[in-house]
């Protein structure tokens, strides 16, 4: 008896085969590999000027709406936190901790989303019992949202 294998992969529109990734996540994969390339490179003790230049570039290149947003989250989590270090991750600004990401912003226009996003990892230190938030939407910023983010921050970078 043989059996035949079927293949896990269906198809996204009639002739069309879907192999799991966006167009937009294949993307930030790209992005990732370089970003890990270019940070290879450099010396540990340029690390966060060149950091901050590289995340400062992005907010940039971003939509408006998105750019005021990364403006002022990078303006809060410095403030925030200081000792962070700035850096790109999968092509966002994040901010890294003994050199893991600790929170990340994530533009709306990045994966086509209708609001984006403050997240933190799991270096973050903002355990509350057995479960809590580790996004956060950002549809825009008011006073108590930034209050809120440095708040968050602080907690998380210990």
């Amino acid at each position: 008896m043989s059996e035949t294998k079927k293949t896990t992969r269906g198809t996204a529109a009639a002739g069309a085969q879907y192999d799991g990734f966006t167009d937009e996540e294949r993307a930030a994969m790209k992005e990732h590999a370089q970003e890990l390339k270019k940070a290879a490179r450099r010396s540990p003790g340029k690390a966060k000027a060149d950091g901050e230049a590289d995340v400062l570039a992005k907010i940039a290149e971003m939509d408006e709406a998105d750019r005021v947003i990364a403006e002022r989250v990078h303006e809060i989590v410095k403030a925030a936190a200081p000792d962070l270090v700035p850096r790109l991750w999968y092509g966002q600004p994040a901010y890294s901790k003994d050199g893991k990401v600790l929170c990340f912003f994530q533009a709306k226009a990045k994966f086509k989303t209708r609001y984006a996003t403050l997240g933190f990892s799991d270096v973050a230190a903002l355990d509350d019992g057995a479960m809590w938030p580790t996004a956060y939407a950002l549809a825009e910023l008011t006073a108590e949202g930034e209050a809120r983010i440095a708040a968050l921050v602080e907690k998380a970078a210990g």
